[in-house]
């Protein structure tokens, strides 16, 4: 089956609605597609609608923005009960606000005028976390920034005057919230977690004791050396391989269906796909 498991809407830090996604897939020929917006699953049900009634198969899902000490581990978590997540989600939301207006706070050191209700104003609902998009987007509304790509890499990147590691779980607290929720976790794009070959390594095999099930070893801006390299060491540890393209909007190279990628029966049946 086509799928796609890796897309975020409106209600994180994307630009799409879940039926523009949803539209998306079917018009590239997904046939099964994941919306995993960052730290919520608020979007999931209405998702699940939509897909239904376009006659797609869909699985509920998340990214976590997991850190581990101060690189980002961002994990992924599929077919979870929303209702033994939600104590997670309510963390994940409750420090999403503490972190914005810490990264507000030293902002302001710096003599940027920005607030906590001009980031809100970025927000699809107050009921979804608050993302450093939206503060990105709040930074260029008010011509601080030229790009939210500036934003980021002059501001709250590594040692950048905003960069806040804390409030975050990290990847062992992400994949026991999961796996106690009944999900599938799988680490994100891995090419993209900044860390040595080695360490990955083993924070992945760590992991696989706490709930971990596979890694996203088809992603958009992985090299074909770094899907061999991942696709290998999916298969050296007994872990399932995924893949998405992580849209967030329109227009870009990042579309709904690529890299093309088939879920063979034992993920479809670890998605809660019969």
């Amino acid at each position: 089956m086509r799928a796609d498991l890796h897309t975020h809407s409106y209600y994180s830090d994307g630009l799409l609605s879940p039926e523009d996604i949803v539209l998306a897939a079917k018009n590239n020929g997904v046939q099964l597609v994941a919306l995993t917006d960052h730290d919520t699953m608020q979007g999931c049900a209405e998702f699940a609608n939509i897909a239904k009634s376009n006659v797609l198969e869909s699985v509920n899902g998340v990214e976590v923005s997991a850190y581990y000490k101060q690189i980002k581990f961002h994990t992924l978590g599929y077919n979870i009960d929303k209702q033994k997540f939600q104590p997670f989600l309510n963390e994940l939301f409750e420090n999403s606000i503490k972190r914005t207006q810490e990264v507000i706070f030293k902002l302001n050191s710096t003599g940027i005028k920005i607030t906590m209700e001009d980031v809100d104003g970025q927000r699809r609902s107050p009921s979804t976390p608050m993302h450093a998009m939206h503060v990105a987007r709040a930074m260029v509304k008010k011509g601080y920034c030229n790009s939210v790509h500036d934003f980021f890499r002059n501001y709250v990147d590594y040692g950048k005057p905003a960069f806040i590691p804390v409030y975050r779980p990290t990847p062992e607290e992400t994949c026991e919230a999961i796996s106690h929720a009944g999900g599938f976790a799988v680490v994100a794009h891995p090419a993209r977690i900044h860390l040595s070959a080695e360490l990955l390594k083993n924070i992945i095999i760590r992991l696989k004791g706490c709930g971990l099930g596979g890694i996203e070893v088809y992603y958009t801006t992985h090299t074909e050396e770094q899907t061999a390299y991942y696709k290998n060491l999916a298969e050296s540890l007994d872990l399932l391989m995924t893949a998405g393209s992580d849209t967030h909007m329109s227009g870009t190279s990042r579309k709904v269906g690529t890299p093309e990628f088939y879920a063979n029966k034992e993920l479809l049946e670890r998605l809660g796909i019969k």
